[in-house]
């Protein structure tokens, strides 16, 4: 037991850059990969994540002191430390039975994709502590262990089926074959959903307006450099920079949007391999049947929809953060939300419009999860010094992933005490899901219908 503990320690020790291409050439050699396009392809992947998590960090590092100084010149204090995913990850990790969920996901996708229940092979394991995140929460309001893994065996089969629904679209919108998100933050699609199906009803809103449409509309001003270099002088005059600092802040945010697209191109090119030599191993063995690969998002990193509203969330993140009763929470660790632009992204199918109305109508929901999460997520971090904290210092995160469905799924047992929103709260995520799922489905087979007539027509 102690031995395995070591090992899956050791693993996550290396970082996601190391962890998924192992997992990804491993992959690759069990579908027949020659060993040399196998190690090529997880080398390529281990680059592109570790290319787009620096450019991730080089942003964070150029847009907090903005946000923090914005948040001096108002003079607004909040109890609650905002610490990150990174800390969340860490305070999960320490739950003593966290080592038992890679058997658990690792067994329900096997079982699935052999009962044909799913056709996505999650290679992003790494990402496991999103499940040991859920589990601890259950944990420690029922204090029962049992009910805490059958529920994060619950969120595994969900991001799976997530993944399923989700790969026609982003193989559409990415032009990447064979891939897929099994990430917990594209579970807020589904009650983004609504909102979007609402939007679309405004004819001036249900049009294209794609970053593409952008650059045709205003041309020079939507380029990558130009457009985020607008975005950081804004950004700068928001915080009261001297000139210096805004002109600089100006090219930073400028070099972050003109090197997401490059790095993004080495996703594709890692992954278009190994998508292909899925494809044939099953083509071989199973016929018709394809298996797609589920990954983190860093892939996706190409959208400059996503980093449009990345930006456009942080100042209206932080004025609610000022305004709401009840929030407790100040938004810095966690200030660049990929979690919220990500699933907008597919709910709004690249919309700029729909997606910054989307984003500011949820950024709320991010805060309260936050309070909500921090007085056990604290507890645990004392209880094994998992970090240090300060005497009566409460931490959390104010970009948790998937806010609604952790809240829901981990709280619905407060029933028990009377308090019956998070059942309610569950209820309605379900009802989103389904009707969610149901128009990705429908989209996939327009697809695949639209791709065989054209078939048959080349034919003929």
């Amino acid at each position: 037991m102690e031995f395995l503990q070591n090992s899956i320690d050791f693993l996550l020790s290396l970082g996601a850059a190391i962890f998924v291409p192992i997992i990804i050439i491993i992959a690759g050699l069990i579908v027949r990969m020659k060993v040399k396009d196998a190690i090529s392809s997880g080398i390529t992947l281990g680059v592109a994540f570790t290319g787009m998590m620096m450019l991730i960090s080089f942003m964070s590092e150029a847009i907090t002191p903005a946000a923090q100084s914005m948040v001096e010149t108002i003079g607004v204090e909040l109890p609650i430390t905002d610490g990150g995913w990174t800390t969340m990850s860490t305070i999960s990790w320490s739950w003593p039975w966290a080592f038992l969920m890679f058997p658990l996901v690792i067994g329900i996708n096997i079982v699935l994709i052999v009962l044909k229940q799913t056709n996505t092979f999650n290679a992003d394991l790494w990402n496991v502590w999103g499940k040991i995140f859920t589990a601890v929460a259950v944990y420690y309001i029922t204090d029962s262990v049992a009910l805490a893994f059958v529920i994060a065996g619950i969120q595994a089969i969900f991001e799976l089926k997530s993944a399923d629904f989700h790969q026609h679209r982003i193989e559409k919108m990415t032009g990447i074959p064979g891939v897929t998100v099994t990430h917990k933050m594209v579970f807020l699609a589904a009650p983004m959903y609504p909102v979007d199906w609402l939007l679309r009803k405004i004819p001036a809103l249900n049009t294209s307006f794609n970053a593409a449409d952008l650059r045709e509309k205003v041309g020079l001003f939507a380029e990558n450099h130009i457009l985020g270099f607008i975005l950081g002088i804004v950004f700068g005059l928001l915080a009261r920079f001297d000139v210096a600092q805004t002109l600089t802040l100006g090219i930073q945010a400028a070099t972050a949007l003109t090197l997401f697209p490059v790095i993004s191109k080495y996703f594709m090119q890692a992954l278009e391999p190994i998508s292909a030599a899925v494809s044939e191993f099953m083509h071989k063995r199973f016929g018709d049947r394809k298996l797609f690969v589920g990954l983190d998002w860093p892939f996706l990193g190409g959208a400059n929809e996503i980093w449009l509203a990345v930006i456009w969330t942080v100042p209206v993140t932080l004025l609610f953060a000022f305004i709401l009763p009840g929030n407790g929470i100040l938004p810095f660790a966690g200030i660049i939300n990929i979690a919220i632009a990500v699933p907008a992204y597919f709910a709004c199918r690249g919309n700029i419009i729909r997606m910054l109305i989307t984003c500011t109508i949820f950024a709320p929901v991010f805060l309260y999860v936050g309070t909500v999460f921090a007085p056990f997520m604290t507890e645990l971090a004392n209880s094994t010094r998992a970090i240090a904290l300060e005497p009566g210092q409460l931490i959390s995160n104010s970009s948790i992933d998937g806010p609604i469905f952790t809240y829901a799924f981990s709280h619905f047992m407060q029933v028990t005490e009377g308090n019956w929103l998070p059942l309610v709260v569950l209820v309605l995520w379900v009802a989103c899901f389904v009707f969610y799922s149901r128009e990705l489905i429908r989209e996939r087979r327009a697809g695949e219908a639209a791709a065989a007539a054209e078939a048959a027509a080349v034919e003929a």
